[in-house]
C-alpha cells in the first residue's frame, strides 16, 4: 500500500508511545451537575491539549467511543495556529521552533499539519470501539494528505466514503475560479467487518409514497414475476406452478381452492412460460406480503416493500451530503440564539452532528469530539437524548483559553434553556450534566515515590488495567480484598491508597494473611493472581506456587498481555 512521507515523521511515528499518561482534575466550579457530584463517568469536557487529553482517556475509555467527529484545524495558511508538540528530538524541535506558527508563506506547513494529526489519529484509534466510526470535516488544503493518512493509521480496508457536505449552496466568490459550496467529511471504521452506517428516517413528506396495512408501512417493490435469461420454466421448473386469486385478491397455491370463485395465474411473458421469483411455500407464509394488481389482461403480482431498518421507513444517505440545514450560516445563527453576539467564527451546523451521530450510534453509545471548538457535538447529544429518550454521552476536549466562556458556557445554556431559541425542545431546556476537567501531572515514579502526584485509587487501577493489557477492563471501585477487574486468565490486585501515610505503613504491604485470602480466591476461579503494592512480607518464591505475582508499585507497572 502506498504510504505518505512528510517531514518530522521519523521523530513522530512513535510518538503517541511516549506521550505520558496524565490524570483528569475535574472542577467542581465549572462542572454542571445536579444531585450527584462531578464524576469522570458523566459527560466530559476537557480543556486542555487534546494530545494529552486523548492519552489520559485511554485507561478509562480504550475501545469504548463508538463515534469519534473532529474538525482539526484546515490549514488554510490563515489560522496562524502553532504546533508544539514536545517531541524529544533535537532536530524536531530545532525545526518547530524556527517555523512555528504557522502562515500561508510557510512551504512546510502540510508537514507540521500532519506531524500534528499523526499521534493524535492513533490515540483516536485505540480510543474507538471495534465496531466504531470515525468523521473527519476537512477541506480541500489538507484532504489528499489526509486520506493517506488515515489509510495508513486506520487501513484501507475500513474507508467507508468520502462525503462532499454542501455548507454554501450560493458559492463563496472569494475563491478562485469557481464558487466554492462545500467541504468533505472522511468517514472510517476501525473496522469494517463490524462497523454498520444506518439510515435516515423518513419526514412527513417522505412518507406520502408508503403505504399502511395491518403489518405497517410497505410500497409497491419488484414484480413476484422473473424476468431475463435465467428465469424461464425451463431453468427453475420447481418456481413455475399456479397461483390462485379470489374476488377479494385473497391468494392460495392449493391445487384444487375450495371456491370456484378462483382465478388461476401462470407467469408468463409474451406467451413464454416464466417461473415466480418466491417458492410456493414462500407465497404461503407471506401472502399478506403480495399486491395483487388487476389489469385488463389478468393480473400482477408484486412484493410489498417494508421498511429496511426496524419499523419506521428510512433511506441510505447519499454520497452527496446535503440539507439545507448544513448551511454554515445555520451553525452561526444557533450560537447567535445562544449568545445574543458572535462569539465564533464557523460553528459546525447542529443538524450535520445530529446526522452524523444517528447514522453512527445507539441511544446509549458514547461520542468523542477532540477538537470541540464551540461545542456543537455536545449539543446536538443533548438534542438527540432531548428528541428520542436516548443516554448518549458526549466527551469534548478543547485546548483554548475559551474552553469555559464558550464551549462548556454553549452546554450549559442549552441544558437549562435558551429564552429566545426558535426550537421549543431548546427554549424548555435541554437538561443532562457534564464535568469540567483540566489536565493534572503525569502519572510517573518519581511523582509517587514523593508523593507530590498521587493518584486517585480509580484512576491507578485503570492505568495499570490499561498498561497490563492494552485494553480497557471494567475497573471496580475499591474492595476489601483489593481486587479491582480480571481477564479470562488473570485477577487483578492493588493495594493502594492515595496518601504516604499509607504507602509508608505495613497496611500497604502484601502479607501471608492476605496472600493466601488471594490465593485461594484464584484457585476457586482458575486464575493467577497480579497483585500491585508498594511492599511485601513474603518472596516470590512463595508467592509463585501461590499462583501470584508480586508487582512493585511504582516500579513494575508494564504490559502483560
Amino acid at each position: 500500500m502506498p504510504t505518505l512521507d512528510f517531514k518530522g515523521k521519523q521523530f513522530i511515528y512513535a510518538h503517541h508511545l511516549t506521550v505520558p499518561f496524565r490524570t483528569l482534575k475535574i472542577d467542581k466550579e465549572k462542572s454542571h451537575t445536579k444531585e450527584m457530584p462531578p464524576s469522570l463517568d458523566d459527560n466530559l469536557i476537557i480543556h486542555g491539549d487534546n494530545l494529552h487529553a486523548l492519552k489520559a482517556l485511554l485507561p478509562k475509555y480504550a475501545g469504548k467511543i463508538k463515534c469519534i467527529y473532529i474538525d482539526p484545524p484546515y490549514n488554510t495558511g490563515n489560522e496562524n495556529w502553532v504546533y508544539n508538540d514536545n517531541v524529544n528530538s533535537p532536530m524536531m524541535q530545532a525545526w518547530l521552533e524556527k517555523n512555528s506558527p504557522i502562515d500561508i508563506e510557510d512551504l512546510e506547513r502540510h508537514d507540521k499539519w500532519l506531524c500534528m494529526m499523526w499521534p493524535r489519529l492513533h490515540l483516536l484509534r485505540e480510543l474507538l470501539a471495534e465496531d466504531g466510526v470515525i468523521f473527519i470535516s476537512i477541506d480541500d488544503n489538507e484532504m489528499y494528505h489526509l486520506h493517506l493518512l488515515m489509510n495508513e493509521i486506520f487501513g484501507e480496508v475500513n474507508f467507508i466514503a468520502c462525503l462532499p457536505t454542501i455548507m454554501n449552496l450560493k458559492g463563496n466568490n472569494d475563491e478562485f475560479g469557481f464558487a466554492g459550496t462545500h467541504e468533505y467529511t472522511f468517514s472510517w471504521a476501525k473496522n469494517r467487518d463490524f462497523a454498520q452506517i444506518g439510515e435516515f428516517v423518513l419526514d412527513d413528506e417522505g412518507l406520502e409514497s408508503w403505504l399502511v396495512d395491518d403489518y405497517g408501512f410497505y410500497k409497491k417493490g419488484a414484480n413476484l414475476k422473473s424476468t431475463g435469461v435465467n428465469a424461464p420454466r425451463t431453468k427453475r421448473p420447481n418456481l413455475y406452478f399456479p397461483i390462485y386469486v379470489n374476488e377479494k385478491d385473497e391468494l392460495t397455491v392449493t391445487e384444487k381452492p375450495n371456491t370456484e370463485k378462483y382465478e388461476k395465474i401462470f407467469p408468463l411473458t409474451d406467451g413464454e412460460e416464466m417461473s415466480w421469483r418466491w417458492s410456493k411455500e414462500k407465497i404461503t407464509a407471506e401472502s399478506y406480503n403480495i399486491i395483487v394488481e388487476r389489469t385488463n389482461s389478468g393480473f400482477n403480482l408484486y412484493k410489498k416493500q417494508r421498511p429496511n431498518l426496524g419499523d419506521i421507513p428510512s433511506k441510505k444517505p447519499k454520497s452527496l451530503f446535503y440539507k439545507p440545514e448544513y448551511s454554515s450560516g445555520n451553525g452561526t445563527a444557533i450560537l447567535k440564539q445562544i449568545f445574543d453576539s458572535k462569539v465564533f467564527n464557523n460553528p459546525k451546523p447542529i443538524q450535520l452532528l445530529k446526522d452524523i451521530i444517528c447514522l453512527s450510534t445507539k441511544k446509549d453509545d458514547i461520542i468523542l469530539d477532540s477538537f470541540a471548538g464551540s461545542g456543537t457535538t455536545a449539543h446536538a447529544v443533548l438534542a438527540l437524548n432531548k428528541e428520542d429518550g436516548g443516554n448518549r454521552k458526549f466527551i469534548l476536549v478543547e485546548c483554548e483559553d475559551y474552553a469555559d466562556n464558550i464551549t462548556a458556557e454553549r452546554v450549559r445554556r442549552v441544558i437549562n434553556g435558551v429564552e429566545n431559541a426558535k426550537d421549543e425542545n431548546l427554549r424548555e431546556g435541554l437538561g443532562g450534566s457534564f464535568t469540567y476537567c483540566t489536565l493534572g501531572e503525569s502519572i510517573d515514579t518519581e511523582g509517587m515515590l514523593t508523593g507530590d502526584t498521587l493518584p486517585t485509587y480509580e484512576t491507578l487501577a485503570n492505568y495499570i488495567a490499561y498498561t497490563a493489557t492494552g485494553r480497557k477492563l471494567e475497573v471496580k471501585t475499591q474492595s476489601e480484598d483489593y481486587c479491582f477487574g480480571e481477564t479470562k486468565d488473570i485477577r487483578f490486585y492493588l493495594i493502594y491508597e492515595p496518601t504516604l501515610e499509607f504507602l509508608e505503613s505495613n497496611k500497604s504491604a502484601l502479607d501471608a494473611s492476605l496472600a493466601e485470602q488471594i490465593a485461594g480466591e484464584c484457585k476457586a476461579t482458575g486464575k493467577k493472581a497480579y497483585i500491585y503494592a508498594s511492599h511485601k512480607f513474603m518472596s516470590q518464591k512463595e508467592l509463585t506456587p501461590m499462583g501470584i505475582t508480586f508487582c512493585q508499585l511504582p516500579y513494575s507497572i508494564y504490559q502483560i498481555a
